[in-house]
């Protein structure tokens, strides 16, 4: 496949590195054109975000051909089969890569302003680029992240050329990509956009990553006090938060949905708290698979949303703030629903490409919450039935993005939808007052 951009394509490579995520490993972004990706990463991930910075040793005439390379910390990497195709002797090779080194001094400098390389004893070191061919400046900063103490080094990239991967397992403990062609060409030609990456960029990406982390709080979520045991999940808070949403996912999916991170992601930095959890157990989801079962069955679904609902209304680090709902696909209509049934608690709604139809008209009057209906414009079928219903939603509005499809992985779209969302959500929430009775209801 070719990918969007570095963002997206950092969102796809997230999924295949899920299996890290119990270890919490350290991102390292190979700077410059790796960082992007890798805050998409670590964003996904839920885990830290940090840089390594390398630079390649280009063959004389030919600089885009690496034949080896120098990484932070006093890491160096040569291609030793590479020299003789190329003329060099290990002393040539020693004094082009003084040549780099300034540079390479110049960007630490740049990027780390004073702080030292991230401790990686004992940890798992994840180095991530935009795209692999030889592997040189990646293998450089395995080295690097080694003689910082790293347990364990994994490459991982949107795109990896096939050729180098038996070499790259030299160094690296596991190498995981989204695409590994046997005919790789240049990076650039597996991105639609693939602009240059500048020294601001990658700070800008740091200083992200930096306050995501900055004064979060993080619960884990386990069941509610209604009783639904076992829907896992986690809430996080960040410094400030003026409210707190709700993400409820579409058939077939969990609460680490790509999607549904990115938005969240966003509504934080807005200073909303999210909560993003599993609307069925372990094994009601192997089930789903197989039968499709739960899929469609919205009063279960809209019975665990309530119950968040509760939950988060008693939970003392949130209790108080405006509750707001975040429904994509058959989610959302699972989301409404709750928001129909529990209108003194439920300050606002969002629905991403939703399935409003599959509410009763009857049920779908009650909602007192404004509700946001985002649907991409090539999402024709669900758009019909999205306008098919907002005749019973008087507090509904119903926005297209234009270009987008159902799952709005055009560039941009699921960006859109994110800052769109948070506009909806940022002063509703804050101002919402919640009902009296929800309290009373607990107290039962």
């Amino acid at each position: 496949m070719i990918f969007q951009d570095r963002k997206q394509a950092g969102r796809l490579l997230a999924g295949r590195l899920e299996r890290y995520r119990p270890v919490h490993p350290m991102i390292l972004g190979l700077a410059r054109g790796g960082v992007p990706v890798a805050l998409e990463v670590a964003r996904c991930l839920e885990t830290d975000l940090d840089l390594i910075v390398a630079r390649k040793i280009g063959a004389p005439g030919s600089p885009e051909y690496a034949i080896g390379a120098i990484a932070e910390g006093g890491a160096v990497y040569v291609r030793r089969e590479a020299l003789p195709e190329v003329g060099l002797d290990e002393d040539r090779v020693a004094a082009l890569a003084e040549l780099e080194v300034a540079e390479l001094a110049r960007r630490v400098h740049v990027y780390r302003v004073g702080r030292q390389m991230p401790d990686l004893a004992g940890r798992t070191a994840i180095v991530v680029d935009d795209g692999v061919a030889t592997g040189a400046t990646a293998r450089a900063a395995a080295r690097s992240a080694r003689l910082r103490g790293a347990r364990q080094v994994v490459l991982a990239a949107p795109v990896i050329a096939a050729s180098s991967l038996a070499e790259l397992r030299s160094d690296f403990d596991d190498v995981v990509a989204v695409e590994l062609p046997e005919d790789f060409m240049a990076v650039g030609r597996w991105y639609e956009r693939f602009d240059q990456v500048s020294d601001e960029e990658v700070l800008g990406c740091l200083r992200l990553a930096r306050h995501a982390e900055a004064d979060v709080v993080r619960i884990p979520f386990t069941g509610s006090p209604a009783g639904e045991k076992g829907l896992a999940g986690e809430l996080t808070i960040p410094g400030g938060a003026r409210g707190v949403v709700l993400f409820v996912h579409g058939t077939g999916s969990t609460r680490r949905s790509p999607r549904n991170l990115l938005v969240a992601g966003e509504l934080q930095r807005a200073g909303s708290a999210t909560l993003l959890f599993d609307l069925l157990r372990p094994e009601e989801a192997a089930e789903d698979r197989a039968t499709a079962r739960f899929a469609f069955d919205v009063p279960l679904l809209t019975s665990r949303v309530t119950a968040a609902a509760r939950w988060l209304a008693t939970c003392p680090q949130t209790r108080g703030m405006g509750i707001g709902i975040f429904g994509a696909s058959t989610g959302a209509a699972a989301a409404l629903a709750a928001a129909a049934e529990n209108p003194e608690a439920i300050a606002a709604v969002v629905s991403r490409g939703g399935r409003p139809d599959l509410v009763p008209a009857q049920l779908l009057a009650r909602i007192q919450a404004p509700v946001l209906l985002l649907v991409g414009s090539r999402d024709e079928h669900v758009l019909r039935l999205n306008r098919s219903v907002m005749r019973h939603m008087p507090s509904a509005q119903l926005t297209v993005v234009p270009g987008a499809t159902h799952l709005f992985e055009e560039p941009g779209a699921l960006d859109q939808v994110a800052r769109l969302a948070a506009g909806w959500f940022t002063g509703r929430l804050s101002t919402f007052v919640p009902g009296a009775s929800l309290a009373r209801a607990h107290a039962r």
